[in-house]
């Protein structure tokens, strides 16, 4: 049996934080596509279960573009069954109250456990509510002989805690008979050893929103078969996100600059969102146009942006003997006795720093 893990879809995030409102509305369709994509791939690939491991949905209100788009995705597919998990942010509900939820849509509560059998193979899960999380841990009772999939939603801890966070105590899930442990909530993709018996696994989120969220996004596929689990990362975001370092050091000139930058973006998809980070030890007065590397840059990917954070290193006494306000100010601050020679140097760096029209 195959079986898709995926997470943290985040559907109807507004996605303005770096973009402007036309590609936000974009990229906003694009992870509503991206989503109603990977159903397609299910049905392709025969795909039995698509397991939601929380956050669904971004925000308490959704549009209804988004809500239709879920609830005919999951009536129309009737030979999978959707077991939906909801997340920190799943306050939104896409199915009304009046409306009686599909055949193969399969919630869990967060009360007690919820279990599903597939012959043998069983798929139980929690959200977290009013229980404290020891007593979560307790009462998780698994057969021995069974193939056991687990789905809950938080960050992973192996301490023992004891509120009512969002915290998965993963020590709590050691010798559980757990085969898989399909989590939600961190937006990379991990697998970890969790016992000798099974794994714990974040599918991570299937599309990048921000820079927090660079590299490769997808979901996880499961493949079930004599009492094993095996599974594969999935690549399948529309877009990726790059965050890139150029190290500027030693560069004096514009021209400079753009060659270092040419050879870190050598490679990135042209549909990419790419951020570089200018930093490395610089002399004041290197020129660094940034609104004019971003319009020179910006044509190569889908969508750019430039933060200047380079060292400005300044040989401060080669100004002590200048007559201008530079060489005045250097000499000022040195003859203050009430400051440390630390102190002196921090003073005088920043003053030159705004004295040259640099950021401070």
């Amino acid at each position: 049996m195959k079986i898709i893990h995926c997470s943290d879809l985040h559907l109807d995030s507004k996605m303005e934080t770096n973009l402007d409102k036309e590609k936000a509305r974009e990229r906003k369709n694009e992870i509503l596509i991206t989503f109603e994509k990977m159903i397609k791939y299910a049905k392709e690939n025969d795909v039995k279960i698509i397991i939601i491991a929380g956050d669904l949905f971004d925000k308490k209100t959704i549009t209804i573009k988004a809500k239709n788009t879920v609830k005919n995705a999951i009536i129309s597919t009737p030979e999978i069954d959707f077991i939906y998990l909801k997340g920190n942010h799943d306050e939104a509900g896409f199915i009304d109250e009046d409306e009686e939820l599909p055949s193969n849509l399969k919630m869990f509560n967060s009360n007690n456990w919820t279990s599903y059998e597939y012959g043998d193979l069983t798929i139980s899960g929690i959200e977290f509510g009013n229980i404290e999380n020891y007593e979560i841990y307790n009462s998780l009772i698994l057969e021995k002989n069974k193939t056991n999939i687990v789905v809950m939603h938080g960050q992973e801890s192996e301490t023992d805690v004891k509120d009512k966070t969002e915290i998965i105590n993963l020590k709590a899930l050691k010798n559980k008979n757990i085969d898989y442990l399909a989590l939600g909530h961190i937006h990379t993709y991990k697998k970890q050893k969790l016992d000798n018996r099974g794994i714990y696994c974040y599918s991570g989120c299937l599309e990048g929103r921000g820079f927090d969220e660079c590299g490769e996004k997808g979901f996880v596929l499961l493949n079930v078969e004599n009492n094993k689990i095996d599974s594969e990362f999935i690549p399948f975001a529309s877009r990726i996100l790059y965050e890139v370092n150029v190290d500027l050091t030693g560069a004096v000139e514009n021209n400079e600059i753009e060659q270092r930058i040419l050879e870190k973006i050598k490679g990135i998809p042209q549909n990419s969102l790419v951020k570089l980070i200018l930093g490395g030890d610089v002399e004041i007065g290197v020129e660094r146009d940034i609104d004019y590397l971003t319009k020179k840059f910006e044509s190569n990917f889908y969508f750019l942006k430039i933060e200047d954070r380079p060292n400005i290193k300044i040989d401060y006494m080669k100004y002590q003997n200048d007559i201008s306000l530079k060489g005045e100010f250097i000499r000022l601050v040195l003859d203050q006795k009430d400051l440390t020679e630390e102190e002196k140097s921090k003073v005088i760096s920043t003053g030159i720093k705004a004295l040259s029209g640099e950021d401070l």
